[in-house]
């Protein structure tokens, strides 16, 4: 009896050693609470700015303020969203939609477009279904800091960047816009062309991301969704500005399927062009 009783108490003892340690509420120091980043608000410039707390000034109140050069960069972090998908998958609404609701929770924005693509005019960035909001067309990237001015840029919180593609400095520009300005830069753009082959920089950008979003459309042939973009035409160059009358969203079978019709046909029109000229020679 004597060594059951000393063996329950040795159980007991384990078990009390090997039991996790609860610590009261009281034991840990209190959080600081977080602070609030400082707002400012302004007017807007050109129509294409929201009213919103500057970066910089942010960052520039947290120094004088006695914070680190740290927590400077902290507050001037930024970050890089991409929009991809077929032609007609929605990438545009998608880049207008986060922009206006950045706009709407009191973050300035501005939008870019290439001053390629002027389907709806130049001065908006417009959906297929008209949805519309006013943007700078450029050439380059790089020109936008100039184009807006030094004040006005460090205003700006929020970039949207529509046909991204077209930008050649597209790596480069959000490298800095995110790394060292502390944007919010949010790119939509063809993550392929009409081949399936990569389109301009969009895919570099990538590595970049803070997310991906991969969209996509409705086969205009089947109704199943499209993840490729098929050219109606025999225009053979990767760049060709064009909606639904050289453009449509396609399936995986059906963009085999097109390709076939498409080669199948240019080789039609070259043998009727040849009979055209050897008739001509006669």
């Amino acid at each position: 009896m004597r060594s059951i009783c000393a063996m329950r108490s040795l159980l007991a003892a384990g078990a009390a050693a090997s039991a996790p340690t609860v610590l009261r509420a009281g034991a840990f120091p209190p959080r600081p609470q977080p602070r609030s980043l400082p707002f400012r608000r302004g007017r807007a410039a050109g129509n294409m700015l929201g009213t919103a707390r500057s970066v910089s000034a942010a960052a520039q109140s947290r120094i004088g303020g006695g914070g680190s050069a740290m927590e400077a960069r902290a507050v001037q972090s930024g970050e890089i969203h991409v929009i991809v998908g077929p032609m007609f998958a929605g990438k545009t609404t998608a880049l207008l939609r986060r922009v206006q609701a950045e706009a709407g929770s009191g973050r300035t924005v501005a939008l870019i477009k290439s001053d390629k693509d002027n389907r709806y005019g130049l001065d908006s960035v417009v959906t297929h279904d008209g949805t519309k909001m006013a943007c700078w067309a450029l050439s380059e990237l790089s020109s936008f800091h100039d184009k807006l001015g030094i004040e006005a840029y460090d205003k700006v919180d929020v970039i949207g960047i529509d046909e991204a593609q077209f930008f050649d400095d597209l790596y480069d520009f959000c490298c800095k816009a995110a790394d060292h300005d502390g944007k919010i830069v949010v790119v939509a753009g063809l993550d392929g062309d009409y081949k399936r082959k990569k389109f301009g920089s969009v895919l570099d950008i990538v590595p970049l991301a803070d997310s991906v979003t991969k969209l996509t459309a409705r086969c205009e042939l089947c109704g199943r969704r499209a993840f490729f973009t098929l050219r109606k035409t025999q225009e053979t160059k990767t760049e060709l500005i064009g909606g639904a009358d050289v453009y449509m969203p396609v399936c995986r079978q059906h963009y085999m399927d097109g390709q076939v019709v498409i080669e199948a046909t240019r080789i039609v029109l070259d043998l009727d062009r040849s009979t055209v000229t050897a008739q001509a020679l006669k």
